[in-house]
């Protein structure tokens, strides 16, 4: 009987886990063409934080990853909010988080949601926060708020000059 007792516990923790744990997170991101004389490709971190802004869990960030060196990390500090929350901790490259900077476009990243970034993420709400700076250029952050209740969504939020449309969508 006491077997039974310690049992059951953690199979009802485990099923109301499973519901995020059965969703996967797509991710779009617009890197909008700019009209400048000198256009360097942005660096972008991608990261979601709980509503009192602490890191939840850092999705991606992409810059320059195959500089002599890891001296592409250099300009990782212009990411400020992205750097103070978790960048400066972190020891670059990152497997499965640091990734090539992007060309102009929209690009889509798709993280399942038994991935490392996504696996001990709990229910609740969360905001999908993407910073984007250039070498010589602007810098901006847009933020999307999300539920990550195992349940379809979709959120879009658009930028106004670094990023173009960011979209989240849960999906089941």
């Amino acid at each position: 009987m006491q077997h039974i007792q310690k049992i059951i516990p953690v199979a009802i923790s485990t099923f109301l886990g499973s519901n995020a744990l059965a969703a996967d997170l797509i991710v779009k991101v617009e890197v909008p063409k700019l009209d400048v004389a000198e256009y360097h490709k942005p660096y972008v971190a991608l990261w979601i934080e709980r509503p009192d802004q602490s890191l939840a869990a850092n999705l991606q960030v992409w810059y320059d990853v195959k500089k002599k060196d890891n001296a592409g990390t250099k300009w990782l500090k212009d990411l400020r909010q992205w750097w103070r929350r978790t960048g400066r901790e972190l020891t670059l490259p990152v497997d499965g988080v640091s990734a090539a900077t992007r060309v102009v476009g929209e690009h889509t990243l798709s993280f399942a949601g038994d991935s490392n970034a996504l696996a001990k993420l709990p229910a609740g709400d969360y905001n999908l926060i993407v910073e984007a700076a250039r070498e010589g250029g602007g810098r901006e952050v847009v933020k999307v708020p999300f539920q990550w209740n195992g349940k379809d969504s979709v959120v879009n939020a658009q930028g106004n000059n670094e990023l173009g449309k960011v979209s989240v969508q849960v999906k089941k």
